[in-house]
């Protein structure tokens, strides 16, 4: 089989578990860049977010043979960084996963790549409103920023957020809404008059009883879209 960048996640699967472990090395470039904002997020530091998210995919590696393909790879990997996040996982020796030639998982500090996500109309302005964003979020508890960043900036449905936390839905919904709460309350101590920020804090729904017959609570309705991109991509290989 011929690999590319073209190839389905099923089919790179596949191979690596055939033994061409560069296929690994195509998954980690589609996927990384994807899931470091996630984990930043959680962990509220740049430098712990790429020690997380490069041993979320050397244990992806490691147990591939686990991978039973019920949900895509990403939604898979994306499980094992935001467990490893939550847990509170840090290693001062990062392991390396060498895939050959295609890529590589190594830690390391690069560049930003905003090529494709750069706003030259506002870049201060945005940068102002990135940071403040993300000092509210870095007040919120572990238990209140891990939901609110699962289904506010992920769009994650309360099911996933169930099994991800391993908690009831309903402790989802309740967990949500207090976050909510909480998270409108410092962003509008931060913000002070400063409106572009204010018209940003859109992205939360308006706190209601967290009730199903609310719009954000009925399965199917409310896709909670990442409004703010907290943190600029990062190119971690």
């Amino acid at each position: 089989m011929v690999m590319s960048r073209c190839s389905d996640d099923h089919s790179l699967v596949e191979a690596c578990r055939a033994g061409r472990t560069e296929a690994f090395g195509i998954l980690v470039e589609r996927y990384q860049r994807r899931l470091y904002p996630t984990v930043l997020r959680l962990v509220g530091s740049a430098e712990d977010a790429e020690d997380i998210l490069q041993d979320a995919f050397v244990r992806a590696f490691e147990k591939l043979d686990q991978f039973q393909g019920d949900s895509s790879f990403y939604t898979w990997v994306y499980r094992i960084a935001v467990n490893l996040a939550l847990s509170g996982h840090r290693r001062r020796r990062v392991r390396v996963l060498r895939l050959g030639r295609r890529g590589t998982a190594a830690r390391g500090t690069h560049a930003l790549d905003e090529s494709a996500d750069a706003d030259p109309s506002t870049p201060l302005e945005r940068a102002e409103r990135e940071r403040i964003v993300a000092a509210a979020l870095n007040r919120l508890g572990a238990e209140h920023r891990a939901v609110v960043i699962l289904k506010d900036f992920d769009g994650r449905r309360y099911e996933e957020i169930s099994e991800i936390l391993q908690i009831p839905v309903g402790t989802v919904r309740s967990r949500l809404h207090r976050a909510r709460c909480e998270l409108r309350e410092r962003l509008r101590v931060l913000v002070d008059e400063q409106q572009p920020v204010r018209q940003e804090l859109s992205f939360l729904p308006e706190a209601g009883p967290p009730t199903p017959s609310s719009a954000a609570d009925v399965p199917g309705r409310h896709e909670a879209k990442p409004a703010l991109a907290l943190f600029p991509r990062r190119r971690l290989t």
